[in-house]
């Protein structure tokens, strides 16, 4: 088996990707169009169990070799199109040969128990990713004039971004202070009546799909920040949607992410409980339990468009959900301008104010 599947069109040979837009396979050289599901049986033919490799002494670098030294932690595939050296680090699962721009798929990264349950397929393209960062930096009245003019798309490229997706019931019991307050004149004095309550809630609530990233090469709030995802779009997981984009495996397992999951469905749980508890002056939380019960765990691969702008030599990141388009990214601010809207909304609150003085006077 080879280390890296390349899909080729039959009609042409030309490399061939997953388009987002149909859903479909398509040949950028013949315009030929492919289900996915057609494919099926290709990759299957390729992502067998491991072998033992075959060595050879005739190539300096081999299919699959590591790099020492300063390339450390690297690995090096061959390019079946045209023999080109792919240098990628030890996680990638999808990428392009920088020679010929093939898509090349490293079928090792997605066997056996690093094979995902699902995908989400990208439903938005590269142009629909820059243009919402245009409409990202539209209106925004603090932005440096500059910016738009002098920012640069450094690099975009369209990832499926390794999941780890929890299914959780979780069984709370809550016990909270509350106040229930009354105020009432009778002559010339005011009286208030404070009242005490136990309030108790308890009950069961399940999580489907809780997710958290299983890569540390990305901020995790970054990645949360894109939620959600629809699920019901997900599909049974093929190497197919892999061609043109890249992807990594994971480098944090379910153990190593579970913190995140766990404390994230004991918020919603908490916070679920909570909201049933109205009427009350003030409610403050005594005692709560909240037990979580091992559920089911999945392995995905989610969309995501990462562009990098620069900007006075900084690199400012965006991120978008490849799947609705969610757009997010910190921008910088133009001090100047900061101080004029801060100086402006000053001033009028002062000639407000005088003129309400003068006016009640």
């Amino acid at each position: 088996m080879a280390d890296i599947l390349e899909y080729k069109c039959p009609c042409c040979g030309g490399a061939i990707q997953f388009d987002s837009a149909t859903q479909k396979m398509k040949c950028p050289y013949c315009d030929t169009e492919f289900e996915v599901d057609t494919l099926r049986q290709f990759e299957e033919e390729n992502i067998e169990e491991d072998q033992d490799p075959s060595w050879s002494a005739d190539n300096v670098a081999q299919s699959g070799d590591e790099l020492d030294g300063d390339q450390e932690g690297l690995v090096t595939y061959v390019c079946e199109s045209c023999g080109g050296q792919i240098v990628a680090d030890r996680n990638m699962a999808a990428s392009s040969c920088p020679y010929c721009g093939n898509s090349v798929i490293v079928t090792k990264q997605l066997s056996g128990m690093l094979r995902p349950d699902f995908v989400i397929p990208f439903k938005l393209d590269k142009k629909a990713a820059e243009d919402r960062l245009r409409h990202h930096l539209s209106g925004k009245v603090l932005l440096p004039s500059l910016f738009k003019k002098e920012s640069r798309i450094k690099e975009i490229k369209g990832i499926y971004v390794p999941f780890w997706l929890y299914d959780c019931d979780a069984q709370a019991d809550i016990r909270c202070r509350a106040t229930t307050i009354n105020s009432w004149r009778q002559g010339d004095y005011m009286y208030t009546e404070t009242r005490h309550y136990l309030v108790a809630r308890s009950g069961d609530i399940g999580f489907d799909k809780v997710p958290a990233d299983g890569s540390l090469m990305l901020d995790d709030a970054l990645m949360d920040s894109l939620e959600p995802y629809d699920y019901s779009e997900a599909v049974d997981f093929q190497t197919a949607y892999l061609a043109g984009y890249f992807a990594d495996k994971y480098d944090q397992s379910s153990q190593d992410c579970a913190p995140r999951a766990n404390s994230r469905m004991r918020a919603s749980t908490q916070s679920a409980f909570l909201s049933t508890i109205a009427g009350y002056a003030t409610c403050v939380p005594e005692h709560m339990n909240i037990q979580l019960k091992q559920g089911r765990i999945r392995y995905a691969l989610l969309p995501v468009w990462l562009l990098d702008t620069v900007y006075k030599g900084q690199t400012y990141t965006f991120a978008m959900n490849g799947q609705t388009g969610k757009f997010i990214g910190n921008l910088p601010t133009d001090k100047g301008k900061a101080f004029a809207v801060a100086g402006g909304v000053f001033a009028v609150t002062t000639l407000l104010s005088w003129l309400l003085m003068n006016f009640l006077l």
